[in-house]
């Protein structure tokens, strides 16, 4: 049995060490991060736990031993099916993933099976309830190795899908593999290693924990993978509270005596106090936004599940049981014990402290410093624990009892190949190109001897542009840039690949001259079937194009840092500079029309609203699509309206997953330097304001370089009824501002921006909308229109042909009202204005509306009032 186990543990120790390799190597290595991950949790852990599951339920069931060919086998077969795993994975070949998925889950089953007939006929003891955690955790590896191969080989489906299939797979993986037979030991050796008696009631708790843990995993994986939310938080709150239950028993355990192992005891301890916070801040987060969203908390949290609960959990567990197994005797067992809890409270504090860092929202050098410390906390273990296995091996190099050597090596070969299996991977990989190189010597082509750059953009599980067309022999480079929060790299076809892009990054691939079609894709497991792909597209016709800039289609290139500042984006839309807008085309079937209306002023004194900063793709022109960077999903975003001295307060929540943003309210008087603070992606902050004065005012993203967010769409309008303000027949909202096709933030729309040459003039967002949906009026109605000229450049001067204002309102001041003699042709307000006019219609008839700059109302700043007797 010890010389089982120290083979078993060799296997465990050289999976952490290429865990740690792979950790060290993310920077050069494009799925490094998910290869030390799997490497840790379905080598290393999943060794650990098929080892000792069995070893606790032989225990704990008072059963016999298994066959140890059998047993061999099945952990022989477990290791080389994750070693194809990750070999099938990295090397985009989907049948090696298959089988070997296949081989894992027959080795769970086979486990299961062992565990199932374990009990059969057994004695059992006091415990033997813990045996139903091993066999659910079993269940649920079977569950989660499904689910894997479904994400990596492309049977999740779109990128909703792929979302919540992924999100079952981590929780069924991390919290029911993992987390089930952790809680379910923890009940007998908790109290092992304190040296303390368990409570009375530690079988009635073990029984109920198991059903809530067990059945809220089972309801959270299945609502996850079914991309039903609310299930799946109902669920997540039944593992919680199942968990807090047993912690709240082992807190009740503790005595004031010595423990046998205080490094083993304040890990134990450390380790389940980072799940309940990993699984209550998991629980918060799922249930306030959406799945697709929800996944960045989940990566976030993945620092502390994976180094602060499993791997302490891990280390904490063998260097009690280690000592345990394999010495020959107390002194022997004291003496191990001693080297493996050397330095065991500096590693204790190193540990923790980089997982606080690592997963604390705190700048980048915070989380790698943090990596760094729970990584070599981690590498000191390895290094104390090698030497403790090598002298036990020497000493139980033959068979206990028969003084042979050993007939069982399986186990050693197993460790042999998959460590030179997974290392002949990383170094064949690890040199991997990430410049480019010709794709044919002497290209020739309609685009021999040009060179053309596409800035391509990785976000929202999609590559854009998903296609590239080029003249053969053009040299292409590729301007890579990562827009989402998870980390996405590209590699093409037969040439060079990116390195793993974290937000923001950016990196070149020159691919050289073109003269055969390529493909391109994300290489981590599961986004190329989702639908990250780009095709590289060859035609032998010159009106393709080339030359140094973005052709038609493509998105141009994004501005240097510090020249723009913050971009990223995208659009469906034509982005080259000699984009024609047809406004008298049609716009597509279903589309709507911004509702003009503006309504009453609410009641009460105090408007509590919620603007959420999301990125949202409109039809900004008849035909054309262009993505927005909104207020609401809406641009201009939500109008707000009160009186004077009404309180607004306003919760700006940033939903955009890329940019930070911020909000300012011209209608409030206050020190800017926290509310009109930029928050990052997922924060959100208080903005309170008293409305003091009266007017139309402008509200729009404080956040530099505010001229690409106030130009992509981010303002809206508030409106303070002037005291005393009569009520009126039609009241309308018009918000003038520029706008700019391409791709938000890049070079070719912010020189349209800088040189201001906008593609449009638009009325609430939308070039000649009102043209096709006039406004409605009835004759000897008053109509009220407020104005807001949003700019980010150009003002506006707003007039309706056949009618004269008799009332003028603008900036805080009637600068015209009835009974006077007078009359108003304009409304001339500029950029950040607001004000308002009044008219009647004398009889039925189509009354135009325009900004009187001819320029603006010709490219689509005018509209229709339909009046109607």
């Amino acid at each position: 049995m010890k010389a089982r186990h120290l083979r078993a543990h060799v296997l465990v120790v050289a999976w952490l060490g290429l865990a740690l390799a792979a950790v060290a190597a993310q920077g050069a290595l494009p799925v490094a991060r998910w290869l030390a991950v799997h490497m840790f949790l379905l080598g290393a852990v999943t060794t650990a736990i098929l080892i000792w599951s069995e070893h606790f339920a032989v225990a704990l069931l008072h059963a016999r031993i298994p066959d140890e060919r059998r047993n061999t086998a099945r952990l022989a077969t477990a290791n080389l099916a994750v070693a194809g795993l990750l070999i099938g994975v990295w090397t985009a070949r989907l049948e090696l993933t298959a089988v070997s998925a296949v081989l894992l889950v027959a080795a769970a089953t086979a486990h299961l099976v062992m565990l199932v007939r374990l009990g059969r006929g057994a004695l059992g003891g006091r415990l033997k309830p813990v045996v139903s955690y091993y066999r659910a955790a079993t269940a649920a590896l079977i569950a989660g190795a499904v689910l894997g191969a479904l994400l990596a080989t492309g049977g999740a489906g779109g990128p909703d899908r792929y979302a919540g299939l992924r999100m079952a797979h981590i929780h069924v993986t991390l919290l029911g593999w993992i987390g089930l037979p952790v809680l379910g030991t923890l009940f007998m050796l908790w109290p092992t290693v304190l040296g303390v008696r368990m409570k009375d009631r530690t079988v009635e708790v073990s029984r109920t924990v198991q059903w809530l843990a067990g059945g809220g995993l089972l309801v959270a994986g299945a609502a996850l993978a079914l991309g039903w939310r609310w299930a799946a938080v109902a669920g997540l709150a039944l593992y919680a509270g199942g968990a807090a239950l047993a912690v709240h028993l082992f807190v009740r355990t503790v005595r004031g005596n010595r423990p046998v192992s205080a490094a083993a005891a304040w890990m134990l301890a450390t380790a389940t106090c980072w799940l309940l916070i990993a699984v209550a801040a998991d629980l918060a987060w799922l249930a306030a936004r959406p799945l697709a969203a929800a996944q960045t908390g989940v990566d976030a949290l993945l620092p502390v599940l994976l180094i602060g609960f499993v791997a302490q959990i891990l280390i904490g567990a063998l260097t009690y049981l280690l000592p345990v197994v394999l010495s020959s005797g107390p002194k022997d067992r004291a003496a191990v014990r001693g080297v493996l809890e050397r330095g065991w409270l500096t590693r204790l504090v190193a540990l923790n402290t980089g997982v606080a860092l690592a997963a604390l929202p705190l700048p980048d050098p915070a989380a790698t410093t943090g990596m760094l410390l729970a990584a070599l906390a981690a590498a000191t273990f390895l290094a104390l624990a090698v030497p403790v296995l090598v002298r036990s091996g020497r000493r139980l190099t033959p068979d206990a009892g028969t003084g042979t050597p050993s007939r069982h090596p399986a186990l050693w070969g197993t460790a042999a190949g998959a460590v030179l299996t997974v290392l002949a991977v990383l170094v064949a990989n690890s040199g991997g190109d990430t410049g480019g190189r010709p794709s044919a010597a002497g290209a020739s082509g309609a685009g021999a001897g040009t060179t053309r750059t596409v800035a391509v953009t990785l976000a929202d599980m999609r590559i854009r542009p998903a296609r590239i067309e080029v003249a053969a022999g053009t040299a292409l480079r590729l301007k890579i840039t990562n827009t989402d929060a998870q980390r996405h790299d590209l590699k093409v076809e037969d040439g060079p690949a990116t390195p793993l892009l974290a937000q923001g990054t950016t990196r070149v691939l020159d691919l050289g001259p073109v003269t055969g079609n390529r493909e391109a894709w994300c290489t981590l497991p599961g986004h190329r079937a989702a639908g990250m792909t780009m095709d590289i597209v060859v035609k032998d016709d010159a009106t393709t194009g080339g030359g140094e800039h973005a052709a038609p289609g493509d998105s141009g290139e994004h501005p240097a840092p510090g020249d723009t500042g913050e971009h990223a984006g995208h659009t469906s839309a034509p982005t080259d500079d000699d984009t024609a807008l047809d406004l008298a085309a049609d716009f597509t079937p279903g589309w709507q029309a911004r509702d003009a209306a503006l309504a009453p002023a609410p009641g009460g004194t105090v408007h509590k609203v919620e603007l959420r900063a999301v990125r949202k793709t409109v039809e900004v022109a008849p035909g054309v699509r262009q993505q927005m960077w909104t207020f609401g999903g809406t641009s201009p975003g939500p109008t707000l309206r009160g009186n004077v001295g009404d309180v607004f307060e306003v919760t700006l929540v940033n939903d955009d997953e890329s940019l930070g943003h911020g909000i300012d309210f011209h209608a409030g008087s206050l020190a800017p330097d926290r509310p009109m603070r930029t928050i990052q992606p997922g924060e959100r902050l208080l903005y309170r304001f008293r409305a003091e004065r009266a007017g139309a005012w402008l509200y729009h993203c404080g956040t530099a370089p505010m001229l690409q967010h106030l130009g992509n769409g981010m303002y809206g309008a508030v409106v303070i009824d002037p005291p005393g303000l009569e009520k009126i027949d039609r009241e309308y909202l018009l918000v003038s501002s520029e706008l700019y096709l391409g791709t938000p933030g890049s070079a070719a729309q912010v020189t349209k921006m800088r040189q201001n040459t906008p593609d449009a003039w638009v009325l609430n967002g939308i070039a000649n909308q009102y043209a096709h949906r006039p406004l409605k009026v009835r004759t000897g109605e008053r109509a009220r229109f407020w104005v807001v000229a949003a700019g980010p450049a150009d003002g506006i001067a707003f007039h309706v042909v056949g009618t004269v204002f008799d009332t003028v309102y603008k900036e805080g001041v009637h600068l015209l009202k009835p009974g006077a003699p007078g009359g108003a042709q304009v409304l001339d307000l500029a950029p950040a204005q607001g004000g308002f006019v009044e008219t009647t219609f004398p009889e039925a008839g189509h009354y135009a509306f325009v900004d009187h700059d001819m320029r603006h109302a010709d490219a689509g700043a005018h509209g229709m009032v339909e009046v109607s007797d």
